[in-house]
Order: structure tokens, then C-alpha cells, then sequence
């Protein structure tokens, strides 16, 4: 068989929708917070704009083929789809679908500033990721907590993606919020800091039996074993958002009833945000150095090696932030280190993926492990 055939490792070129999962929406996850990044790196690259915005554009396609994969699954495979809601690891990157869209979202603004049409599409869209990171913040914790085979030992940090889309979208509204009219601005801002609430607060208990869980039982698994560096993205989302929720707050509420509140709101966001910059550094550490023992063992690759993009990336956004809101030139630097070695890893993981969505051999969806043969009937 050519190597040149796509799908290849497939038994049938359908297999791609069938065993399509959320997975791959990590993809667009790693590929969202590179090009956001890259458009506001601290240094001027000649070109570097335009790279920026060829993979914004890139991943909106991206993001709509595997939109339209993931539906065409529950749509014409739909026995095989409702698996996925019980399995205990897949059911989580349920969470990668909101959280892929954010940065598009924050796309659209950034590269079309001052463009009423995108900052109204941008705002539309919003809504939409709102509305699904509470179904995923709710869905999947109740399938977890009723229908779902879990225990401390196999805990691992995939528990954190469906409760982050919450605070990832809050993120996005104080971001978003300073480039709309101010009505627009506070619904955004009021409804940001809900899902600050409803996600950082869980996230933190997660990652304290998190802590736990690794004191107990070690390592986890290899095929897991990028798992730990998930462990930064709710810190750094967390803090990125009280960055941005804080910037747009006294210019959203001024002149109202709430705008004595909103003038704290700036300078508690960056109180906030560097404690937990200081959390963010501690599970920085940790992740390096427990990876390297993981690499020695070998770390075989699979999609979870995007783990090393978005939560890094997020952590680099509330490092840039910070260095931008306090001065200090410390912040800006070490934001743009991340951001090189940020996009270094992202090439890595992107060539493999590609070549393992074109072969086929990475498109596997565990929950249908024990019956790998096409159904009778594919509607």
C-alpha cells in the first residue's frame, strides 16, 4: 500500500468519521494560543504578523473540517458516538470543542481591529462557546460522578478539561469586552466573572487530589504522561482572566452604580493573577521535570502531547499580560521565552499529527476498542 494514500492504516476511509473523536480538537487548542501569541510576540519579526494570521486563518478551517467530522459521527454513527460520554478519558476532551474555539474568537478582533462586523461576529460566537463549556462543565462531571469507572490511582489531569472551558471563555470576555460598546461590554464582563467562579474555584480542587494522586500512586501511565502539564492551563487561564476582566471592567461600568467596584476590579485582577502566575511556576517545574523522567521510560506520541501548547501558551499569555500591567521588564522576557520554545513545540506536535490523521494510525477512539469492524447499518 503507498504511503502517499491517506488513511492507509484504516480498514475503510469511513473509519475516520467513526472513530473520530474530541481529541483532535486539541489541535486547534495548540494551534489557536500559537498564533495569538505569535501576533503579540514582544519583540518586532518582519513577518511574523503575517505568520500569525496565515495559521488563524488555517486553524478556522481546521476547526470547521473536524467540526463537521465530529458531527457527521453522532449523526450517522450514532450508536457508536454515545460510548464516548461513558468512557472515563475521552469523555474529558468533550472540553477541547469550547476551548478550541476561544481562540478564534479572540482572532477575530485581534487581526480585524476596529471592524464592527468582526467584533459583532466575535461576540456571537462567544455566546455560543458560553453556552457550550457549561453543557461540557455540567454534562461530563455528571456522567463522571453516576455512569463512569473511576479511581484516585488512574486520575490524571485530563479531569481538568471539562470544567476549564468556563474560565477559558472568561478569559475571552474581558478581552472581548474592551472592543464593544459598553452595554455589550458589561453583559460580557458580569457573565465572565460567573464563569471565572464556576471553573478556577474546581479546577484548584482538582489539582490539590491531583497532587495527591501523584504522592500515592506516582507517575501516571506513559500514554498519560503529558498529562501533568495540563495542570497550568486553568492557572494560567485563571489568571489571564482576571488580567483581562480587570483591564475592561472601569471603562465598561463607568459612570454606573457598579463603577466604584470596577476601579478595584484592575489592580485586584493583578494581585490575583500573580499569585497565581506563582502557583503557574511551581506546576511549570514540576511538569519539566517529572516529563524528563517520563522521556527516559519513553513517551510515545499521541495526541495528548498537545498538552505541551495550550496550557503553556495560557501561562505565557498571563506572563505577557503581567508584563504589560506591572512594568516589569522580568514578565515580558520570560513570556517570550515561552513563546519560542511554545512554537518550537508546536511544530514538533503539528508534523506528527498530520502525519498521523493522513495515515490514519492516530484516528482511534478507545471506546470502541473491543469491536473494531464497520457496523451493519451507518445511519
Amino acid at each position: 500500500m503507498s504511503p502517499w494514500k491517506p488513511l492507509n492504516r484504516l480498514p475503510s476511509p469511513i473509519e475516520l468519521v467513526r472513530q473520530f473523536t474530541p481529541n483532535w480538537f486539541t489541535v486547534n487548542m495548540g494551534t489557536g494560543i500559537t498564533f495569538l501569541l505569535l501576533a503579540q510576540f514582544p519583540a518586532h519579526i518582519a513577518g511574523l504578523h503575517a505568520l500569525a494570521y496565515g495559521l488563524f486563518i488555517a486553524d478556522a478551517a481546521i476547526f470547521a473540517l473536524f467540526t463537521g467530522l465530529f458531527a457527521a459521527r453522532w449523526l450517522f454513527f450514532t450508536q457508536d458516538a454515545m460510548p464516548l460520554l461513558r468512557h472515563p478519558v475521552q469523555s474529558m476532551f468533550l472540553g477541547a470543542i469550547p476551548m478550541a474555539l476561544i481562540p478564534l474568537v479572540n482572532g477575530l478582533v485581534l487581526f480585524h481591529p476596529g471592524q464592527p462586523a468582526a467584533a459583532e461576529l466575535a461576540t456571537h460566537l462567544w455566546w455560543i462557546d458560553a453556552a457550550l463549556s457549561l453543557l461540557t462543565g455540567w454534562l461530563v462531571p455528571w456522567y463522571q460522578f453516576t455512569a463512569q469507572d473511576h479511581s484516585l490511582e488512574r486520575m490524571t489531569g485530563v479531569w481538568l478539561l471539562p470544567v476549564v472551558p468556563a474560565e477559558v471563555a472568561a478569559s475571552s470576555a474581558g478581552y472581548l469586552a474592551q472592543h464593544l460598546p459598553a452595554a455589550q461590554a458589561q453583559a460580557l464582563i458580569v457573565s465572565g466573572y460567573a464563569l471565572w467562579g464556576m471553573s478556577v474555584p474546581i479546577a484548584l480542587g482538582i489539582l490539590t487530589v491531583l497532587y495527591l494522586r501523584l504522592a500515592l500512586h506516582k507517575l501516571p501511565p506513559k500514554e498519560l504522561g503529558v498529562s501533568t502539564w495540563l495542570s497550568m492551563g486553568p492557572i494560567g487561564t485563571g489568571a489571564f482572566a482576571l488580567l483581562t476582566l480587570g483591564a475592561a471592567a472601569p471603562q465598561a461600568f463607568a459612570g454606573t452604580v457598579m463603577a466604584p467596584v470596577a476601579a478595584l476590579a484592575g489592580p485586584l485582577g493583578v494581585i490575583g493573577a500573580l499569585i497565581l502566575w506563582g502557583l503557574g511556576l511551581w506546576w511549570l517545574v514540576t511538569a519539566i521535570a517529572l516529563t524528563a523522567i517520563q522521556v527516559r521510560r519513553g513517551l510515545p506520541f499521541n495526541l495528548g502531547w498537545w498538552g505541551f501548547t495550550f496550557p503553556v501558551g495560557v501561562y505565557t499569555a498571563a506572563s505577557l499580560t503581567l508584563g504589560l500591567r506591572t512594568g516589569m521588564a522580568f514578565f515580558t522576557a520570560f513570556a517570550a521565552t515561552l513563546i519560542v520554545a511554545l512554537v518550537a513545540a508546536w511544530a514538533v506536535v503539528a508534523v506528527r499529527s498530520a502525519h498521523g490523521l493522513w495515515h490514519g494510525h492516530l484516528v482511534q477512539a478507545p471506546c470502541l476498542s473491543c469491536k473494531p469492524e464497520l457496523p451493519a447499518k451507518t445511519a
